[in-house]
């Protein structure tokens, strides 16, 4: 990390920098300083707003008493966005736990009844409208599943064949969202096993939030699709807020939109398990 750029951060006397995993979007360091240890986000190439929405999620999770980063800092650096949070120590928790923290999350309903958010999803690979609207289907596959059939269409990473299946699909998904009764919860929005964290006295936390009120199987069905969560999560989170009829068959929307975010992001290697996913949905649904 260049000293000069490290100058301009609103910190006083760093002692340390060190690289850590970001995910597939940022760079991301470690940081300590005289009088504490930060979480430094840098987005190179973009400006400051590129954080807006994970500040508004991480703003919102703290209005839920959702434990997860708090904001420091953010702006611009040389052409570069950065955003400054707190450091939390990883530790070793309960999974448990983190199903009932994730409970917790999706019982903070909106209010007025609207799905979205303040912000959009700005993403590196591909961005989606999250205006409010009274309908979660208008949300989901108006905005999200069909912006990104546009994009792998534009990729030629399917044929014919394959987005004839995924109209076939999509009906499929209205029909059954129709039929369901769906509430605006808080959702992180990007639920995978990287974006959750257990602290040092074993306390479950949320990270990286790309948040949005939505159908909470929507969060739900992202889990499944790389694993990190195991059954006392799931028993947890149901006991503590039970799921409808027919939520297992749902979540698979929510797998394949995943999926499909990476089909966008990775191209071909995720070609199989997007198809795979389409199949069992015809299969069981269709």
């Amino acid at each position: 990390m260049d000293e000069q750029w490290l100058k301009e951060l609103p910190l006083t006397e760093i002692i340390s920098v060190t690289p850590v995993g970001g995910g597939d979007v940022n760079q991301a360091y470690k940081l300590t300083t005289s009088d504490d240890t930060y979480f430094l986000l840098v987005q190179p190439n973009h400006d400051a707003d590129f954080y807006a929405g994970e500040i508004a999620g991480l703003e919102e999770f703290a209005t839920a008493n959702i434990l997860a980063p708090r904001v420091i800092a953010n702006g611009e650096i040389h052409g570069d966005a950065y955003l400054l949070i707190t450091y939390l120590s990883n530790g070793i928790g309960n999974q448990a736990d983190l199903g009932r923290l994730v409970a917790k999350l999706h019982r903070h309903h909106n209010p007025d009844g609207t799905f979205g958010f303040d912000t959009d999803y700005e993403g590196t690979a591909i961005t989606f409208d999250n205006s409010w609207t009274e309908s979660w289907s208008d949300l989901f596959i108006n905005r999200r599943l069909d912006k990104l059939k546009d994009e792998i269409i534009k990729q030629h990473l399917w044929s014919a064949a394959e987005l004839a299946e995924f109209n076939h699909v999509r009906q499929i998904i209205i029909n059954q969202l129709t039929d369901h009764k769906s509430e605006p919860s808080l959702l992180h929005g990007d639920l995978w096993g990287g974006n959750y964290l257990f602290t040092d006295i074993g306390q479950p936390a949320l990270i990286d939030p790309a948040a949005i009120y939505g159908d909470r199987e929507f969060d739900l069905g992202v889990t499944t699709v790389f694993g990190g969560f195991d059954s006392d999560f799931y028993k947890a989170y149901n006991k503590a807020y039970p799921l409808s009829e027919g939520a297992d068959q749902r979540m698979k929307f929510y797998r394949l939109y995943y999926l499909m975010v990476h089909l966008v992001k990775f191209g071909d290697m995720y070609a199989n398990s997007v198809q795979s996913e389409m199949n069992q949905i015809v299969r069981n649904l269709g």
